[in-house]
């Protein structure tokens, strides 16, 4: 991280989460925090400023007396640490710190230096601070789930360290680490913000991109199989309509389609004018899961465009309060720890998410479906029908699980629910929304998996395996690595994981 372009972008934060590319902090980073560390210190000895000489949230009415100030900082982390359901995943949490690590290094917070080099040390040692999924309103920011961080810093609370749960100050024994100093605002700084829905929403956005990208790759697989006409995708239709998005996907869907040998001209089958017949035995046109892709997906991909962009930008601001500004010489009150910008792009997303997932479970309908699609047994089925049953149980699942991303996807950002004495009167929930953003992708996943073990099943069913594109080949022998042909009935769930853990490899 330097300080002059000081600028994460998503990139080297997906290399850092997944990767565990180690962090450093560059030394110009260090001179800005601690020039703001120093004003700060001179600013506040003869002002009042909220969280450092007074209360807080409500409670900021009443002054609190210079020797108190750091055990003010402590009773802040340990009163809010108070955070319930199933703690976040490792790679969320992992985007939590380096979203708040970031925040901190733009010198706006007025904290020291070890706040910054423990939380580095954190992601280099990997060492995961136990957060939990329920807590913060996402109107002071992340409150209850940052405040599970700052207990770490403290030396406190508990980490997942090599696979364990384990106590804070027995990991830090081993590793040589010490707790943060508490000297001003450390307390205040590090829970104020929206690092946790930020963290969690860029985890999303990248899976969320993944997903897109095999959705694209199912949809034209479809096409071959049906041996569509291919002029749903070409650039003079979809150039007639002036979505960036919808254009970008029927361009990739004509990429990965350029090599097939099933789909077909219309020019070559219906305006040679050689055709006469008076009910047409084949479909003029195919149905919408097949042939409105990129109007489907377009809006998809603009979204996760345009959540990227806020994102990235949410994690390069300063969102604590008060925001410390050395330059001017002041130290300035507001709200930028509000979490509205992230909340409402999560429930974008989960919305996007979901049309991917319900036009999925259209897609894998319309193949199990022999009135529907014409060419293949009933759900798939390579074995004896009747007795054997296909693809049959599979699509349960993932009807359900699509009605449930459904439901998911009712928005949260207009969930306002006034606490903390109506002193947070209008909050974000971001946090919240950016969690069942995560639920909605999860499930998608699932449907997508189903997807395309069903794909490579009517790939065997027709025996086209030899005409389809390089793309669609290289997708079915993947699949096919880790999920056999299915023939004989046999529990199905082991293969739903496996695909699913396949689909997540592009990550």
């Amino acid at each position: 991280m330097t300080s002059e372009k000081h600028y994460l972008n998503l990139n080297h934060f997906k290399s850092v989460v997944y990767k565990k590319t180690f962090v450093e902090v560059d030394e110009s980073v260090i001179a800005k925090v601690e020039k703001s560390f120093a004003f700060l210190s001179d600013f506040s000895s003869h002002s009042v400023l909220y969280g450092v000489n007074t209360g807080f949230g409500p409670m900021a009415q009443y002054r609190v007396p210079d020797k108190d100030r750091a055990q003010l900082q402590y009773n802040l982390i340990r009163s809010h640490a108070n955070g319930t359901g199933q703690p976040l995943a490792p790679e969320f949490v992992r985007a939590a710190i380096l979203a708040r690590l970031n925040t901190m290094s733009l010198g706006n917070s007025g904290v020291n230096t070890s706040v910054l080099f423990l939380m580095r040390e954190l992601l280099n040692r990997d060492i995961i601070p136990l957060i939990f999924e329920h807590g913060g309103v996402g109107a002071s920011g992340d409150l209850v789930q940052l405040a599970h961080l700052a207990l770490v810093l403290i030396g406190e609370g508990e980490v997942f360290y090599k696979g364990e749960r384990k106590n804070t100050a027995e990991v830090f024994e081993m590793e040589g680490l010490k707790p943060i100093d508490i000297k001003i605002r450390e307390g205040l700084a590090l829970i104020n913000g929206t690092s946790v829905m930020s963290g969690i929403g860029i985890v999303n956005l990248f899976r969320a991109e993944n997903l897109l990208d095999w959705s694209v790759q199912l949809s034209c697989t479809i096409n071959e199989l049906m041996k569509a006409y291919d002029d749903h995708l070409s650039a003079p239709l979809n150039e007639a309509k002036l979505h960036s998005g919808q254009r970008e996907i029927a361009e990739k869907m004509r990429n990965l389609l350029s090599d097939s040998q099933l789909t077909r001209k219309r020019q070559d089958h219906l305006y040679t004018g050689e055709n006469k017949e008076e009910v047409f035995k084949e479909k003029v046109q195919e149905y919408y899961s097949i042939r409105c892709v990129p109007q489907i997906l377009g809006p998809v991909a603009d979204t996760l465009k345009f959540s990227s962009e806020v994102l990235e930008n949410e994690i390069n601001s300063a969102n604590d309060n008060p925001i410390v500004d050395v330059d001017t010489e002041h130290v300035y009150h507001g709200g930028n720890f509000h979490g509205d910008y992230v909340a409402l792009e999560m429930d974008k997303l989960k919305i996007v998410i979901t049309k991917l997932t319900m036009l999925a479970e259209r897609q894998l309908n319309f193949l199990l479906n022999p009135a529907l699609n014409g060419i293949l047994p009933p759900f798939v089925n390579l074995a004896t029908l009747g007795f054997n049953f296909g693809m049959q149980g599979l699509q349960f699942t993932a009807t359900s699980t699509t009605a449930e991303s459904q439901t998911l996807s009712n928005p949260m950002y207009i969930h306002s629910i006034p606490n903390n004495n109506d002193n947070q009167d209008i909050v974000s929930m971001g946090t919240n929304a950016a969690l069942l953003a995560a639920k909605v992708i999860e499930n998608a996943y699932q449907v997508l998996s189903i997807e395309a073990i069903t794909v490579c099943q009517a790939i065997d069913a027709l025996g086209v395996l030899e005409q389809v594109s390089t793309s669609t080949r290289q997708m079915y022998q993947k699949i096919r690595s880790v999920v056999p042909t299915y023939v004989e009935d046999r529990p199905m769930y082991t293969a739903i994981q496996e695909v699913k853990n396949l689909l997540l490899n592009g990550l």
